[in-house]
């Protein structure tokens, strides 16, 4: 509950931007993720200063990869608060975001992906060594801010692009032109729910696991 207010109450200030990136670094990796396992071609990830973000791919399930992106950076949000409630699912978590970020590096990564790929690599490099060597808890807390952070800022950007509008070029719009029977604000609803619907069980899972982490 305190992240979350951190983030209605700090989240536009210049200082979060990073973080702001990272999630729509997390929006891109779940396109590129869920070509890999469609069996398609990743060509290249870019994100953008303005917040924006590109996957280059070839092949692939559409019908997959397109809703990956705000639905894939919603689930990861909620996965990463369930498994930051032990110190071992906090340490999968830092590992998994520093080997995503890595192997974009192989895929044409523009100048942003490189800086987040460097900064938060030798950053939660550092948190991890700290936990395990310094001192505990300390992982968990920030894993716990990343996931809260990522998964909110997935809900809230679902909102503003496909909900309230129906923005050219946009998932949704790619999704309606696949199934012209769903109307891409329709689309948006559905994105939507599903991404609150993960970040309500990833709270969930995160308390039962601290429970019996303390048992």
């Amino acid at each position: 509950a305190i992240y979350m207010l951190v983030f209605i109450f700090i989240n536009s200030w210049s200082v979060m931007k990073p973080m702001r990136l990272l999630a729509v670094f997390v929006h891109e990796f779940g396109h590129a993720s869920a070509c890999w396992m469609t069996g398609g071609k990743v060509k290249k990830i870019e994100v953008y200063d303005n917040e924006g973000g590109i996957t280059g791919y070839s092949g692939g399930w559409k019908c997959c990869v397109i809703p990956a992106g705000y639905v894939g950076g919603a689930f990861w949000g909620g996965a990463f608060v369930a498994m930051s409630g032990s110190r071992v699912g906090a340490t999968i978590v830092a590992c998994l975001i520093i080997f995503s970020l890595f192997l974009s590096l192989f895929h044409e990564p523009n100048k942003t992906v490189v800086f987040l790929s460097v900064g938060f690599g030798i950053l939660l490099i550092t948190f991890v060594v700290i936990e395990w060597v310094v001192f505990h808890p300390l992982l968990e807390y920030i894993t716990l801010f990343f996931g809260v952070f990522i998964g909110v800022y997935s809900v809230k950007d679902i909102y503003d692009d496909l909900v309230t509008r129906t923005a050219e070029g946009s998932d949704a719009v790619a999704c309606h032109q696949m199934w012209p029977f769903c109307h891409p604000r329709c689309v948006g609803v559905q994105f939507w729910l599903i991404a609150f619907c993960f970040q309500v069980l990833g709270l969930y899972l995160a308390l039962v696991f601290m429970v019996s982490n303390d048992e």
